[in-house]
């Protein structure tokens, strides 16, 4: 009879699991749409042009007084959102861990990057000032609700099913990017059929993906629920997000292997984030590319970092996972190189750049966070992965900032997208020299046969 109860309740917790696990994945579906139709297609060349309607004879607009060339706008809007979250993640994690609520806190940030992303369908005439405002405000909610987003892994998926629990949640984003570009290219290149003009059907592309965001994310709110914190730790003293996040470097100190590791993450990384972030701009700017090929070509992108991810995937398990990222920063090394000498007005040239992009994007990230994952002391996960997590979008502002002096002082993107080769040579230095897997045993963690 015993047994039988004790079955049952493990069949129920087991369906509650499976039922937040797939609340979990929709606020990927949700929230990549942003990272996809947003900040990578339409959002650069859009309020670049805007900011270019604002400049004065020589090419410059003036926030806050600061003369910046139009051209360089977009880039460093994006840096300022990234040095904000910077802020704002460590405060709204160290909220979330003493209080345990963080559904709250997860719909705050959701709800007001939503809000601002449909917001920019007012950016129209001059407004770059607008646009950045909400760019900013946009970029900085979605890092600080990833991070929230993030910390229910370890809570919803035990630790024979995050692997899978992760990739999951990766597939659902790249799908709803997909589905939704899609959808984002009919109206774009059909604008006069539904009666629009080309700058209001980027408009309305723009605040679609805020509605869609915001819709999709009443998913996890409603399925996803709040573990209380005990009463031992809720009656420890408050301390701020970055006396959090100083007490885990110091820690890692203990540990400076895996914090070489995140090192050599934060630099490789910065540079596939503003790849991400400035191609459009790259493609529109320098190349002359319509923008019908931007989103065909970010469509490639999705497509292949699927294929990608699972191709290398399958080498990590032959050559391990720290040789297959380091091939992988080859490889984005010579795609990016090569993209100085792309051809302008050549749309089949950029979709051969396309390509090469997506088949080391996804997995390059993948293979990223799960070689992490052996380097973490056990009982530290969450701690850890949050330093991972301010790594992988809070300090990602050098790379924009670069790209954007590099145009500001050389007037050519092409020596702005050359200038981003030295996060990827650089990153591949760092990380060719840790030792993984003496940081495997170092973390108290068993060594797998390759890694």
């Amino acid at each position: 009879m015993g047994t039988d109860t004790l079955g049952t309740a493990a069949a129920d917790e087991a369906a509650e699991r499976r039922r937040e696990q797939r609340g979990w994945y929709f606020y990927d579906w949700a929230c990549s749409v942003y990272s996809t139709s947003v900040l990578t297609v339409f959002l650069g060349p859009y309020l670049t042009e805007i900011a270019k309607t604002a400049a004065d004879a020589d090419g410059y607009v003036h926030p806050l007084g600061i003369p910046v060339s139009a051209g360089s706008f977009f880039a460093y809007a994006v840096s300022v959102s990234v040095i904000l979250s910077v802020f704002v993640m460590p405060l709204a994690g160290a909220a979330a861990d003493r209080t345990g609520r963080k559904k709250p806190l997860l719909a705050v940030a959701a709800y007001l990057g939503a809000a601002a992303t449909a917001g920019m369908f007012f950016l129209d005439g001059d407004r770059y000032l607008l646009g950045g405002f909400l760019l900013i405000v946009a970029n900085s909610s979605l890092a600080v609700s990833t991070v929230l987003y993030n910390s229910y892994l370890p809570q919803i998926a035990p630790p024979e099913e995050r692997d899978a629990v992760s990739s999951r949640g990766w597939a659902f984003g790249y799908a709803a990017g997909a589905l939704v570009l899609v959808a984002n290219l009919v109206l774009f290149l059909a604008h006069d059929s539904f009666g629009v003009s080309e700058a209001t059907a980027v408009r309305i592309c723009l605040a679609s993906a805020g509605l869609w965001w915001g819709a999709f994310t009443l998913v996890p709110l409603k399925r996803l629920r709040d573990r209380r914190t005990p009463p031992s730790e809720a009656g420890a003293p408050a301390r701020g997000g970055w006396g959090q996040l100083v007490e885990t470097v110091r820690d890692m100190r203990r540990h400076p292997h895996t914090l070489a590791f995140l090192l050599a993450y934060l630099v490789y990384n910065d540079g596939v984030q503003t790849v991400i972030s400035q191609a459009s701009v790259y493609g529109s700017e320098e190349l002359g590319l319509e923008q019908s090929t931007l989103i065909v070509a970010v469509l490639l992108v999705q497509v292949l970092a699927v294929a990608g991810a699972l191709a290398m995937g399958r080498l990590a398990r032959t050559y391990g996972a720290k040789r297959t990222i380091l091939g992988s920063l080859v490889a984005w090394t010579v795609t990016i190189g090569a993209g100085y000498f792309l051809p302008a007005g050549a749309p089949a040239w950029f979709f051969v750049l396309a390509a090469g992009i997506g088949l080391v994007l996804g997995g390059s990230q993948a293979l990223s966070r799960s070689l992490f994952s052996h380097l973490v002391p056990r009982g530290k996960e969450a701690e850890y992965f949050s330093a991972y997590e301010m790594s992988d979008r809070g300090m990602s502002w050098l790379g924009p900032m670069i790209f954007g002096l590099t145009y500001q002082l050389t007037g050519s993107y092409r020596d702005a997208i050359l200038s981003l080769v030295a996060f990827f040579v650089l990153g591949f230095a760092l990380l060719a020299r840790v030792p993984v897997r003496r940081a495997v045993e170092d973390a108290g963690n068993p060594v797998p046969d390759r890694i």
